[in-house]
């Protein structure tokens, strides 16, 4: 298994020990979680130098309250301690791997540039 099973209490070690993480929520009653969770599994078995979790909606409450998450399957995707992909929806093949090709290519300075210009 390339993923993690994530649970509240390990979230904050994974984020700071990993670069980037992209966490599939998600649940058993799940008709299009089912249909994306090979497509999830085979993106952490071909892309191990990113960190991929699935967090159980029904079973991680807390978590997926943090994310605000309403609909499932979401994916969130973390780069350097930043949520920079947030959505709802299933993905097929192609675009889980353009999503990890742009994450892979994202600009973290200019993201933190961006962020801190928000805040001032």
């Amino acid at each position: 298994m390339a993923y993690i099973d994530l649970k509240v209490d390990e979230f904050t070690e994974l984020v700071e020990k990993n670069g980037t993480i992209i966490i599939d929520f998600w649940a058993e009653w799940c008709g299009p979680c089912i249909q994306f969770s090979p497509i999830f599994e085979q993106a952490a078995e071909d892309n191990l130098d990113i960190t991929f979790a699935k967090v159980n909606t029904d079973t991680e409450q807390e978590l997926s309250a943090h994310f605000q998450v309403q609909s499932i399957p979401t994916l969130i995707v973390i780069k350097e301690q930043i949520v920079i992909f947030n959505q709802a929806g299933a993905l097929d093949e192609n675009g889980l791997d353009s999503l990890i090709n742009q994450v892979r290519n994202i600009d973290m300075d200019k993201v933190r540039e961006e962020i801190n210009s928000q805040n001032e």
